[in-house]
């Protein structure tokens, strides 16, 4: 008989109240679905110091898996694929929507409103049968597991609402600026590159691809004629467009979603020695994303080219990055971009390959 039937309430209530808690900080350290899945088996099979432990998503015709992960002592796989269902013991969850406990197997259903997904358990037969005191840890396991599932679920779906509305204004945006200033369709991927080697979090990394699309939304307020002009500018009109990061934040500051976003395009152009624009920001009184973007937008610059000057060559940008790392640029952001443009094919900055270029 497994030793946990032995514990005496009192035990058996603190160990629940601790296995909760381990599931609510594993629920709310983690952003994405194909991530919580694979943690959630792991602890599941912990608890229950199962063998075995599957956890299977379902699609709206419960026929089909669309997350599937296991973990078999120190093995583990996830898979991501629509895979149709045919094992025996879930086509039983399915039809029945019930717990099933035999022996050394245990499996139960993930409902929430609807059937979402199935969690299938199993200890080897030299391990003690599953009893009663198990099923209840489990359903214990499932209930708040089905909330922190059905949450991401529902963040994810948010998600994909706010980066359609996203892509929608970055439309507009492209309709009201001229091509020669809008960026290629390779900049927020720069962007979220240098913030994967900077090692920034699942959230950072969110809010930077979010500022990277509409770090220059506040150009739509400036006049055609100066942003098409290929002569020097004059003190009057470099003002205007000193003033477009602050008017893309204004812009966008109504959008409760993207308040994580606003100081990263409202500081885009501060520099690490002080000297930038809109609020002489130096150092680290520049939010790390608006250091990011800074060296990116610099370098898209360069080897595109601008209205008022002429592309540089890919070494000679790099060259220039480097150049000015310490004084405009963040040593550190500077660092991670030199790793990256080294992993990355940068034949895509060639003219010929420019999306732009015609």
């Amino acid at each position: 008989m497994n030793i946990k039937n032995y514990l005496t309430p009192t035990k058996r209530y603190k160990t629940l109240i601790s296995t909760i808690h381990s599931i609510y900080r594993l629920v709310n350290s983690t952003y994405e679905l194909k991530d919580l899945i694979p943690r959630l088996t792991r602890l599941f099979a912990q608890i229950l110091n199962a063998d075995y432990c599957q956890i299977t998503m379902l699609d709206f015709s419960k026929r089909y898996s669309v997350l599937r992960c296991f973990v078999q002592g120190k093995n583990k796989c996830v898979c991501d694929k629509k895979t149709r269902v045919v094992n025996r013991i879930e086509k039983r969850i399915l039809r029945t929507s019930s717990v099933i406990i035999k022996g050394c197997n245990m499996a139960a259903p993930l409902i929430s409103d609807d059937l979402i997904g199935i969690i299938v358990i199993r200890r080897n037969k030299r391990g003690h049968s599953f009893e009663r005191a198990d099923q209840e840890t489990l359903m214990t396991l499932v209930e708040q597991a089905i909330m922190g599932i059905r949450n991401l679920q529902l963040y994810e779906e948010q998600q994909k609402i706010v980066l359609g509305s996203i892509k929608s204004l970055v439309t507009l945006l492209d309709t009201r600026v001229p091509q020669e200033y809008t960026h290629s369709p390779y900049f927020s991927r720069l962007v979220t590159a240098i913030g994967n080697q900077m090692h920034l979090d699942e959230k950072q990394i969110q809010s930077l691809k979010y500022a990277s699309l509409l770090h220059d939304t506040g150009k739509v307020d400036i006049p055609p004629e100066i942003l098409t002009k290929t002569g020097k500018l004059t003190a009057r009109e470099y003002d205007i467009i000193k003033k477009h990061p602050v008017k893309g934040a204004q812009i966008l500051r109504p959008l409760q979603v993207l308040r994580p976003v606003i100081p990263i395009i409202a500081h885009h152009h501060e520099k690490y020695d002080g000297t930038g624009y809109p609020s002489r920001l130096k150092k680290n009184q520049i939010p790390q994303g608006a250091r990011i973007m800074a060296v990116a937008d610099a370098f898209e610059a360069m080897v595109y080219g601008r209205p008022y000057r002429e592309r540089k060559g890919i070494h000679s940008a790099i060259k220039e990055i480097k150049k000015k790392s310490g004084s405009q640029f963040d040593p550190k952001v500077v660092e991670a971009f030199l790793k990256i443009i080294k992993k990355i094919n940068t034949k895509i900055y060639l003219k010929q390959d420019n999306p732009r270029a015609s």
